[in-house]
């Protein structure tokens, strides 16, 4: 161990207060038992509030995943890692003057952006990003508050976990959302929609979706809206077949689907809303309106796909034949996509920050000393959230390992980089912020009423940043 580590803590910011940056911080506040070290660490985000994707990336009809938020924030109550947010690193500070205050930095910066779809007619108006309709209705304090929702159809593109969020949120009515923490303009958005058809269409069989059992299930709670099933979209080659013998994710969703289809036929379709799932169709074109004269009005009337087929091994072919569908909406949910940070090596083709095992590496494929990244920007938009812990321990290991060699800041001390951001005019919020907001917005949830089934509304969600900044900073 140096001489400069031995007398004063390790400085270590953490980028990104979302799951992938808690877990981090927290198996190195741990780490730190086990070594002849301190560290000391700073958790930054560019939003006012902490969780990330927990808080703006999950739709609000998930209690038991937003449950994760207690054990993030038992991590950060404990007052071994401080929460500095509504910092943009960037602009606020510069990746110099990371590497200046901090001995180590780990990127935990996540993916937001859709992913890239390549497909005839995607810029028309009524074509929409998955990612932005999330955080559209997540609140996220950079988006706007309205929401154009005037389609009746509508087409979800994709079969993982965010289609059918989007979809179920799509297709359900707003009042029963109003238990969960919704923010007010989501509410009246979705109250004042037309929406009758929500269809998600995916390009494989039943036995290759994305999705996870507790999704699809989830499908089945919506009140006054009906599934519908296709019985030729059932098809299953001898990759299915062993899928479903040896998988038993895959054996309860196929059982749960093929259950769904039969009490279909056995029930009257009652709902005034629809939920249908498609399977075996690629989109080959998003169909344009026309005016009057015949041209075209640059709205989407539709949509066109191939019917597929299985081709043995658990992937799909064409057939040829092609099947049109009305909708005056298409949401692609096809993926997310990380962003690039200026001055940090990026993979562009798959949207992550180009690392061996968590070290960043640079053009030649050396590693840059100090200097790590974790979670989706780390190894892509994968996995679950749980999946994320693992991937931090990985990166921390590494971390610690390179302890003797870490370069040493300039300028470590605690109030050096807060002094910065004063002297810039940065309005951060601290972790005695969030709990002022947190209190807030449960009081506003709490203020609301009884909801029709005597409950009060869990919270309602603040959604401008500058209101979140005042709220998280007054005295």
């Amino acid at each position: 161990m140096s001489d400069t580590f031995s007398s004063r803590p390790i400085r270590v910011a953490v980028i990104g207060a979302g799951p992938a940056g808690v877990y981090a911080s927290d198996i190195l506040a741990k780490a730190q038992k086990k070594l002849d070290v301190q560290f000391s660490i700073d958790l930054f985000d560019r939003y006012p509030a902490p969780f990330g994707l927990i808080r703006y990336g999950v739709a609000p009809d998930h209690p038991r995943i937003k449950g994760i938020i207690k054990a993030l924030h038992k991590v950060l109550d404990r007052g071994d890692i401080r929460l500095i947010g509504n910092v943009n690193i960037g602009t606020d500070l510069t990746i110099e003057d990371l590497r200046r205050h901090y001995d180590a930095v780990i990127f935990a910066t996540g993916a937001i952006k859709d992913a890239d779809m390549s497909l005839p007619g995607v810029e028309l108006e009524g074509s929409y990003g998955a990612a932005d309709f999330v955080s559209w209705y997540d609140g996220h304090p950079d988006y706007p508050r309205e929401w154009p929702l005037g389609a009746e159809k509508v087409a979800v593109i994709g079969n993982g976990n965010v289609a059918l969020d989007v979809a179920r949120v799509l297709s359900k009515h707003a009042d029963d959302l109003l238990e969960t923490e919704i923010p007010d303009n989501v509410y009246e958005g979705l109250k004042t929609s037309p929406v009758t058809d929500v269809h998600i269409f995916g390009r494989r069989g039943p036995a290759q979706v994305k999705f996870t059992p507790l999704e699809l299930r989830e499908l089945s709670h919506s009140r006054d809206v009906d599934i519908v099933l296709y019985e030729e979209d059932f098809e299953f080659d001898e990759a299915s077949d062993e899928a479903i013998k040896t998988n038993n994710q895959t054996k309860t969703m196929v059982n749960t689907l093929a259950n769904w289809l039969v009490e279909q036929e056995e029930r009257e379709a009652e709902a005034s809303r629809r939920l249908h799932l498609h399977f075996l169709h690629q989109p080959v074109e998003i169909l344009e309106g026309k005016n009057a004269d015949g041209s075209g009005n640059g709205k989407v009337a539709g949509i066109r796909f191939e019917r597929m087929e299985l081709d043995g091994t658990g992937n799909a072919r064409g057939t040829g034949e092609f099947v049109d569908y009305e909708v005056q909406a298409v949401y692609r949910a096809i993926g997310y996509f990380g962003s690039e940070i200026e001055g940090i090596p990026f993979d562009d083709k798959r949207g992550v920050i180009r690392n061996e095992a968590g070290r960043v590496l640079d053009e030649n494929g050396e590693h840059i000393p100090g200097t790590y990244a974790t979670g989706w920007i780390k190894r892509g938009p994968v996995g679950l959230i749980g999946h994320t812990k693992g991937d931090a321990m990985e990166t921390i290991d590494c971390l610690v390992s390179d302890v003797e060699s870490l370069p040493q800041a300039e300028a470590p001390q605690e109030q050096a980089v807060v002094e910065l951001l004063e002297s810039r005019g940065v309005e951060y919020t601290t972790w005695e912020g969030w709990l002022k907001l947190d209190e807030h917005e449960l009081g506003l949830g709490a203020s609301f009423g009884p909801l029709a089934d005597g409950n009060p509304r869990e919270r309602v969600k603040v959604v401008p940043r500058e209101e979140m900044v005042r709220i998280s900073r007054a005295d």
